[in-house]
């Protein structure tokens, strides 16, 4: 079966339906299922009409619209591979992903396409938009195997490069399937989405959960708490889906619009990092909820959940889902005892067979079939997992990896920067940002090496602050020993 089969559940077999609010000039449009579905197939020939085929790769550089939806699903239909492109990126980054991932077709808005390196296949998706308004609207099907590749999300690597996690069919048809049935997600449902659909988080969860279950989605570029009041409100969501950074925002509402959104409610989810106790406390006692905390990866889509129906407990992240096998281990690849710690191990069928182009990676990230997540954790004696810290020295700032090495490299590229160490620290709102000590000389500029990141990175990845320093500490081995340096101030 291929993913395809699964959506048309909803968009052939609920097609006379309401399914998607969207933002348009004069307001709000309502879509139904087979609007989106003649959407999706007008786009496919769009797409054919420009010389993409099946097999080929289809970047794609948007934030969250509706010529989003009407590309992946296109995408799936023609057995393109979909390369969804963090919108936050800069050319740098970009040009690394449209290099690896070697698309046919690289889609952007018009600021979109200035970041996109040239010598690139690419087309501003307005006039590719335009262009499908025209196409046939005849369905498309094409001979696709479960086992084939339906998109590659970049996810960065302990080197600092980022690799594509090659997903199948399976893997999201097996995620979708879950988290519909375990999180009792219906038609009758009401789904508010906010996260970025170039995350798995908003693609593979969101999105997908929208399609299977057949309920109704309100779609919106971002999060944005000034006006998060007024979707609750108007569009009155009976789920949610967030990073842990939107629930401390939402805390910040008062009690009356907190009991207000709670009413309408049914489940809050939170994932992509670490939900700290106080704020599911706080939560609970403002909202009315208990939010269902739940952990995955770019390369394993949902893997742990807390229960829907059953204790959802604070800082964990819950029990392995259907189809997962989860173990942990220690550095000779033995099982610990439980409740002690080691390091997370998963097998499954919503498990990337591994990293596009990249043998070696894909080879290093498995132990006798089994994935090595990179993070540390513990297991209860009723199954409950917790979440330890990670492997590797990754920063999860409001549900975004960053590798350090990426950026470490970068400083030292720029001049007056003669050594460079970047650490995560503690942040109220994105749990975590990114801090830069440097090693410097008297030609170092603060200004102009924050300037720099700033053109280089996203925003998410820029240090916070630059920390002048006169060594780095490091073992004897060499290795940098990021937990002496000193608290930051700001060079």
């Amino acid at each position: 079966m291929q993913l395809n089969d699964l959506f048309d559940v909803s968009l052939v077999g609920r097609a006379d339906e309401p399914a998607l609010d969207v933002d348009v000039p004069d307001g709000v449009s309502t879509l139904t299922f087979g609007d989106v579905d003649i959407r999706a197939n007008r786009m496919a020939h769009a797409l054919e009409a420009r010389g993409v085929r099946q097999g080929d790769r289809v970047a794609v550089y948007l934030a969250n619209r509706i010529e989003f939806l009407d590309l992946f699903l296109a995408c799936l239909r023609l057995g393109v591979v979909f390369v969804p492109i963090n919108i936050l990126y800069r050319e740098r980054e970009v040009a690394h992903i449209v290099h690896d991932a070697g698309p046919r077709l690289t889609i952007a808005t018009s600021e979109g396409l200035a970041q996109v390196p040239t010598g690139t296949e690419a087309i501003n998706v307005e006039t590719l938009a335009e262009a499908a308004s025209h196409a046939p609207a005849r369905r498309v099907r094409r001979p696709i195997d479960g086992d084939d590749i339906a998109g590659i999300i970049y996810t960065s690597g302990t080197t600092g490069r980022s690799k594509g996690a090659a997903l199948t069919h399976n893997n999201f048809l097996a995620n979708a399937v879950n988290i519909v049935s375990c999180w009792q997600i219906t038609p009758s449902d009401r789904y508010l989405a906010v996260l970025p659909l170039f995350h798995v988080h908003g693609l593979a969860n969101g999105l997908c959960a929208w399609l299977t279950s057949g309920c109704r989605m309100r779609l919106v570029e971002r999060f944005e708490s000034g006006r998060a009041v007024a979707w609750f409100d108007e569009f009155k969501p009976t789920l949610f889906f967030a990073v842990p950074t939107v629930y401390v925002r939402l805390l910040e509402l008062s009690d009356d619009e907190a009991r207000r959104i709670g009413a309408h409610a049914r489940l809050f989810v939170s994932g992509s990092a670490p939900l700290p106790a106080p704020v599911f406390d706080a939560f609970l006692g403002r909202f009315g909820h208990a939010i269902l905390e739940r952990y995955g990866m770019s390369e394993t889509l949902m893997l742990v959940s807390n229960p829907y129906a059953g204790e959802r407990r604070p800082g964990t992240v819950g029990l392995p889902l259907p189809g997962v096998s989860a173990r942990i281990v220690d550095g000779d690849m033995n099982a610990v005892a439980t409740g002690d710690v080691g390091q997370l191990l998963v097998r499954g069928p919503n498990v990337s067979p591994g990293y596009w182009q990249q043998p070696e990676a894909t080879a290093a990230a498995f132990s006798d079939g089994w994935f090595r997540t990179g993070d540390m954790a513990q297991q209860s004696a009723d199954g409950y997992v917790t979440l330890c810290g990670r492997a590797s020295d990754l920063i999860i700032s409001g549900g975004f990896n960053i590798y350090p090495r990426e950026i470490e490299e970068f400083l030292q590229e720029q001049p007056g920067v003669r050594e460079a160490a970047v650490a995560g620290v503690p942040d109220a709102r994105r749990g975590e940002v990114p801090v830069a000590y440097v090693v410097t000389d008297d030609t170092f500029d603060a200004e102009r090496v924050r300037q720099a990141c700033a053109a280089a990175f996203a925003s998410f990845k820029q240090p916070r602050a630059l920390v002048r320093v006169d060594t780095l500490p490091r073992n004897a081995l060499g290795k940098v020993q990021k937990h002496l340096l000193p608290r930051p101030e700001p060079a």
